[in-house]
Order: C-alpha cells, then sequence, then structure tokens
C-alpha cells in the first residue's frame, strides 16, 4: 500500500457515503451523483488491488498478516457493486442510503487496511 493514497482513499469513500446519505435522506432516488461517487470509490479500490500486488514484490511487505489484508480488499471490492447492484434495481430513497452507508463502510474498511499494512506488529 501507498500511506498517501489510502488516506485519499478514506477521505473520497467518507465524501461519498456522506453525500449519498444527504440525498437519500432528503428522499432522492440514486443518480449520476450518488452512483458516480461510489463508482469513484470502487476504481480506487481497483488501483488499491493493483498496488497491492505489486507492492510486496518490490520489498513493501506488510507488517500485519497478508491474508487478513485481502480478505478486506476483496470484501471491500464486493461492497460497491452489490450497493451499485441494489440502486440500479430499487430505485427508491433507500437504496441512496445503503450506497451512503457502503461509503462509510468501505472507509472503516480502508482505513483497517492501511493499519494491517502500516501499523500491525507480528507476534
Amino acid at each position: 500500500m501507498i500511506e498517501w493514497f489510502t488516506g485519499v482513499q478514506v477521505v473520497v469513500a467518507v465524501v461519498a457515503g456522506l453525500l449519498c446519505l444527504v440525498v437519500g435522506f432528503i428522499g432522492r432516488p440514486p443518480n449520476d451523483l450518488t452512483l458516480g461517487s461510489i463508482a469513484l470509490v470502487e476504481l480506487l479500490l481497483v488501483a488499491q488491488l493493483v498496488v497491492t500486488i505489486v507492492a510486496p514484490i518490490v520489498g513493501n511487505e506488510p507488517s500485519g498478516s497478508l491474508a487478513e489484508f485481502y480478505i478486506y480488499l476483496i470484501s471491500a471490492l464486493l461492497l460497491p457493486v452489490a450497493g451499485g447492484f441494489w440502486a440500479l434495481i430499487e430505485r427508491s430513497r433507500w437504496s441512496t442510503v445503503v450506497l451512503g452507508v457502503v461509503g462509510l463502510a468501505i472507509a472503516v474498511m480502508t482505513y483497517r487496511m492501511g493499519q494491517i499494512w502500516f501499523v500491525q506488529g507480528t507476534p
């Protein structure tokens, strides 16, 4: 992982999540802005996947469990797809709120991935 990139991902996911929550709570169905913000979060996660595949090869090893890290990453990659699919099928204000929860969950998961990679010591 790249530390500054992880910070950018967390900020983008929080902003996207809060945007979707606000739009959902004022009663709007999913639109290009809300779905696009979650798509941006997914794009950043795909970039993170590429970075974390290359990083150990060039000597940037995680300080924690690599298996735990990839479980978080794969789960995070699936969330925007599932939330976006739901938003396209249901088209209600609550699916926009679900997109917001997805964004905030990804922010927390990305923060935890950063802890696993940079902070967590080996026992």
